[in-house]
């Protein structure tokens, strides 16, 4: 904007504060129609109010006190939603080999490791 204003000629200028300062009494006019203080409307009370540092919110003890307990209570219904349905569920039964694949595996091996000897191996890295 200071490009603007500084190639702008003294005439141009002039008509430029005149606009602009018929724009600062409408928009007082407006806000008066509205209600809404005029003030607040204007641009050094838009920049006085930008400059004011806010204020850090703070919260009760009864409040935070308020926010634990719910939190609290959500966490007691979750864990008890989760412990009964663990209590529910019928535990899976340990699969166990029977005896009788036991024997195939036990045989299986025997005649491998018997391969891997008669080769003249002592790992199974090479079978």
């Amino acid at each position: 904007m200071n490009h603007a204003l500084s190639s702008l000629s003294v005439a141009q200028l002039k008509k430029a504060i005149a606009l602009k300062e018929r724009i600062e009494t409408l928009e007082s006019e407006l806000a008066a129609l509205l209600g809404a203080p005029a003030a607040a409307t204007t641009t050094a009370a838009a920049a006085a109010t930008a400059t004011t540092p806010k204020r850090k919110r703070t919260m009760s003890k009864a409040a935070r006190a308020r926010i634990s307990a719910a939190q609290r209570a959500r966490w007691a219904k979750q864990k008890s939603r989760r412990g009964a349905a663990a209590a529910a569920a019928v535990p899976k039964r340990k699969r166990k080999f029977t005896p009788a694949a036991r024997r195939r595996l036990r045989a299986a091996v025997k005649e491998r490791w018997a391969r891997i000897k008669a080769a003249g191996g002592t790992s199974l890295k090479g079978s």
